[in-house]
Order: C-alpha cells, then structure tokens, then sequence
C-alpha cells in the first residue's frame, strides 16, 4: 500500500488514478502526517459495500429475533414513556 500526501497527490492525481484503476494498487492519503482517506478501486469499494450489507443484515436478524423473543413495546406506550 503507498502513501501520499495531499500535495503530493494533488500533484501526481492522474497518474495515482491510473495505479489504482489498472494496477489495483490501494493509495492513502496523508495530511499534516496522518492518514485520512484512501484512493481504492470501484472493485475494492464494491467488496467494501458487500460486508457492510451483510454486517447490517445480520444484526437486522439479531434484532428481530430479539424482538420476537422478549416482545415489543407499542409505539404511543413508548412515547408516553418519553413524555412525548
């Protein structure tokens, strides 16, 4: 993985691009000596989206299931609970 300042970057996008894009490489971007984003292929990004769906799937089961198990509160009890 490389990494590459903001100014650097600025200077050098079209050719960072074409790494990521052709190369697959994944590039960090730094400021102030920090890394604060990265530069990655839709590919990447793609895989990155899938395992956060699957992530909020699961706990969307979890969460159901729970609420199967321990029951629910009706929505006007709860805000009458909450002084609304």
């Amino acid at each position: 993985m490389t990494r590459m300042s903001a100014s650097q970057i600025r200077e050098e996008f079209a050719d960072a691009l074409n790494r990521v894009i052709y190369k697959g490489e994944r590039i960090v971007l730094r400021r102030r000596g920090r890394d604060v984003a990265a530069l990655i292929s839709i590919e990447d990004l793609e895989v990155l989206q899938g395992v956060e769906n699957r992530e909020d799937f699961r706990d969307a089961r979890a969460a159901k299931e729970e609420a199967e198990r321990e029951g629910t509160t009706p929505l006007a009890d709860f805000k009458k609970e909450l002084g609304l």
